[in-house]
């Protein structure tokens, strides 16, 4: 049956809304990132959509190229924040991913520890500043305060849950005759995993560490209390730009918000051929 004119104007408009709600906050960072600070500044008082003398003057303050006309002198510039989001988000990502993977390979296929689900998914309910204390006070204890590894194991632990429950899905969902027939002709367990199953599950492994990294990558409170000044990341460098002058310095905040979007969005486009069939393994299984 053929859907009326006006359920397909109004369906369209409510994408078209819905995709306004979604990109809007995005355009405005953008164009707050190329603002000289009298267009973004409350003494400015004259906020337009497009920058009217756009200028890479926000990118160069972050950097500790240029000061501009921002009054304010940078404790630390965005390059090592920038390397510490890189180096904990990835290493965190390899951990979770490694060791959910892992675990639910195993939980699947053989069926033992019926109580690790509910353990794991135990890490993710927990209120995090409960969690947090007596973390920091480990970590303390083994000096591993502010450092990016020290992140990274926290991270690759807070993250296990979830990419234990997406991998023990995609295994639940994949076929187990091919892996049988691997082992009657003679193939370890071991091998089986590595040489079959592994390659056939990359667009779940690809989708699920997407999805973990974006996590690390955007986390705020594990590193406000875990790191002080070494080796802050990015969102927690993000709330110190701010002037006793100027107050927030919002067209630095965009500028590096930007930046910090790239990773993700690099790493989508690099495993989008990948990503939707993982989003979608076992959707057509009967």
């Amino acid at each position: 049956m053929n859907r009326s004119l006006p359920f397909e104007i109004f369906r369209y408009c409510a994408i078209l809304a819905a995709l306004a709600v979604t990109l809007v906050p995005t355009l405005w960072m953008a164009s707050m990132a190329f603002k000289p600070i009298a267009e973004w500044s409350a003494s400015g008082g004259d906020l337009t959509w497009w920058p009217k003398h756009p200028t890479l003057d926000n990118f160069r303050f972050i950097f500790g190229t240029s000061t501009s006309d921002l009054i304010v002198a940078l404790d630390r510039t965005a390059g090592k924040p920038i390397l510490s989001s890189l180096l904990s988000a990835v290493f965190g990502t390899l951990i979770a991913m490694v060791c959910g993977t892992a675990a639910a390979y195993g939980l699947s296929r053989f069926g033992s520890g019926q109580n690790l689900p509910l353990a794991l998914i135990q890490l993710r309910l927990f209120p995090p500043m409960a969690v947090m204390i007596p973390v920091m006070i480990m970590w303390a204890f083994l000096g591993i305060m502010d450092s990016w590894w020290g992140l990274a194991l926290i991270y690759g632990i807070v993250t296990l849950p979830f990419a234990f429950w997406l991998m023990k899905t995609f295994f639940d969902d994949m076929p187990r005759e091919i892996e049988d027939a691997a082992l009657v002709e003679g193939c370890s367990r071991f091998r089986v995993f590595m040489k079959i199953t592994l390659p056939m599950m990359r667009p779940a492994l690809a989708s699920a560490a997407l999805f973990v990294f974006i996590l690390n990558w955007s986390d705020y409170l594990i590193a406000l209390l875990l790191t002080t000044k070494e080796w802050v990341t990015i969102p927690v460098y993000m709330a110190s730009l701010s002037s006793s002058m100027t107050g927030q310095l919002y067209g630095a905040k965009a500028a590096l918000g930007l930046i910090a979007a790239v990773p993700p969005v690099i790493m989508g486009i690099a495993i989008q051929r990948h990503l939707v069939r993982g989003l979608t393994f076992g959707a057509l299984k009967q």
